[in-house]
């Protein structure tokens, strides 16, 4: 095992998974020194891979990878949606666009017409495995110059006004900045004095495979029973409910208790001949009271932790990275304006707090009562008509994000479209390099001046088409979101304050009265 470098490193990331990967990414990407300590000698584990590793992705984190050059790797992995392990989410025939509490809506069912400031085109229905999504991720990680040190267990850390200082084992490592994505049990958080508050949980998920002597005695699908709720595929995929108030989590599963719960919840005399690999998880949703604490911020399940019900977990994660990364970078170069790193929380925490919501009412669904069939009853009929399945649809898929910055274009807080560009390209292949982007439809020289003032921090490019939005300008940060834009394009001054607000001041700053 290798020892940590003991250099004083810009960021020290505690966590190699999606989270910890990509925000690593991120800020080399933008010439920070990156240390990653993980403490899991092997990156390897069955539950990463299929069919336990099976994760859909929103379309925050689709646009992401493709904003960074990273989808098509991605989508090269893909499971093949015939393969037995993937049959179970990626079903032929009608097809999914994801579930609310086990209650399915579909493609064909959705309005994306109602969605104004999305382009025309897929959105949904990208799905990878969490095995490929960490070596995509390690894979540009090491590209960068990065290396990922295994076997290392943060212990404590001592934070002053300048650094942290980790103790991770008998070694010690130094940072300006340290980032805990290790966890929902985060010993960053734990070591920081971080509160993570929350709901207690309900219920014991079981992820299974296992050999059964008669699979044909159990009914493929989602069932929702008297205990709880099964997804059978066979021959032996099975993830199952049972309300015990978690009293099974994070204990090892045998075969004996797999077969009883399984009997329990299905109501059927089934037998577990082998249990070739099972996993446990609950319904218990905690958010951390801050994300970051002086020098010590949070990302992914170590700032928030819920069910996996409807596969948002990994995407709100991979949505901490992008959204602090850039910041936290500009924080480190000392181009950031005042307050730009509180954004992060006063972005990220709502959104967060709002899925813990979107998963408690899931739970208040799943209850084994007849209160609770009742309401999936009228649950059911809704996500059947037009309008109900498009709102669903939009909450699972992320379409509805929209952070609150104060300005009053619709357009603004939103991700930005990957408008056509004038050079052939699009928007999201403009912000691969991790700068912001000021997106001109009318070639305006003026525009083009503006962009140049603050250097390599703002790019510049003309659009070839903005229909049908109509936008004929707008300013870009780095994540992708749009932080300004115009119908017409007449006054610059406001376009300044706002290019100060989130990329510091321009390079003639001290000259130019329009910046003040």
């Amino acid at each position: 095992m290798p020892t940590p470098d003991t250099a004083l490193h810009d960021v020290i990331v505690v966590g190699a998974g999606p989270v910890g990967l990509f925000l690593a990414c991120e800020l080399r990407l933008a010439g920070c020194s990156v240390l990653v300590l993980e403490k899991a000698q092997d990156p390897r584990s069955p539950l990463k891979s299929l069919p336990f590793g099976l994760r859909g992705l929103s379309a925050p984190t689709i646009e992401s990878f493709d904003r960074r050059g990273l989808l098509d790797d991605l989508q090269a992995r893909a499971p093949d949606r015939e393969t037995p392990a993937a049959a179970h989410w990626m079903q032929p025939g009608r097809r999914p666009g994801g579930h609310f509490a086990g209650v399915q809506f579909f493609h064909d069912q959705i309005d994306s017409a109602q969605w104004r400031y999305r382009l025309p085109g897929p959105i949904g229905g990208v799905a990878s495995d969490m095995a490929s999504i960490e070596a995509v991720l390690a894979n540009r990680l090491e590209a960068l110059g990065v290396e990922i040190q295994r076997g290392y267990s943060v212990e404590t850390l001592q934070a002053s006004g300048d650094g942290v200082t980790v103790q991770a084992g008998d070694e010690t490592a130094r940072c300006r900045w340290l980032v805990g994505c290790d966890g929902g049990r985060s010993a960053v958080r734990k070591a920081a004095g971080i509160g993570f508050a929350g709901t207690d949980p309900e219920f014991t998920g079981y992820s299974v495979q296992a050999e059964l002597a008669d699979p044909a005695a159990l009914r493929p699908g989602r069932h929702h029973t008297a205990a709880g709720m099964y997804t059978f595929a066979a021959p032996g995929t099975i993830a199952m409910v049972d309300f015990d108030g978690g009293a099974f989590h994070r204990t090892e599963p045998t075969r004996d208790h797999i077969e009883s719960v399984l009997r329990k919840v299905s109501g059927v005399d089934v037998s577990v001949t082998r249990l070739v690999a099972a996993a446990t998880w609950t319904d218990r949703a905690y958010q951390a009271t801050d994300y970051r604490k002086g020098r010590v911020l949070l990302a992914g399940d170590a700032a928030h932790v819920h069910s996996p019900l409807g596969g948002q977990g990994l995407n709100l994660g991979l949505g901490d990275a992008m959204n602090l990364g850039w910041k936290l970078a500009a924080t480190i170069r000392g181009d950031a304006p005042a307050g730009l790193l509180d954004s992060y929380m006063n972005e990220r925490r709502p959104l967060g707090a709002q899925i813990l919501d979107w998963s408690r009412a899931q739970v208040a669904l799943m209850r084994p009562s007849a209160s609770s069939r009742a309401l999936a009853a009228i649950i059911r009929d809704l996500i059947e008509t037009r309008d109900g399945a498009t709102y669903f649809a939009k909450r699972v898929w992320g379409v509805d994000i929209r952070y609150d910055l104060g300005e009053s274009h619709p357009l603004v807080g939103r991700s930005a479209p990957n408008f056509e560009l004038s050079d052939g390209g699009r928007v999201n292949q403009h912000l691969r390099r991790g700068a912001g982007l000021l997106i001109d439809s009318g070639a305006d020289p003026a525009l083009r001046a503006f962009a140049a003032r603050w250097g390599d921090r703002i790019s510049y490019v003309a659009a070839a088409k903005t229909e049908p939005l109509g936008v004929k300008a707008a300013l870009v940060r780095p994540d992708g979101v749009t932080a300004w834009a115009c119908d017409e394009v007449d006054d610059l001054t406001g376009l300044a304050q706002i290019a100060m607000r989130w990329f510091g001041q321009p390079k003639d700053f001290a000259q130019s009265p329009t910046a003040h």
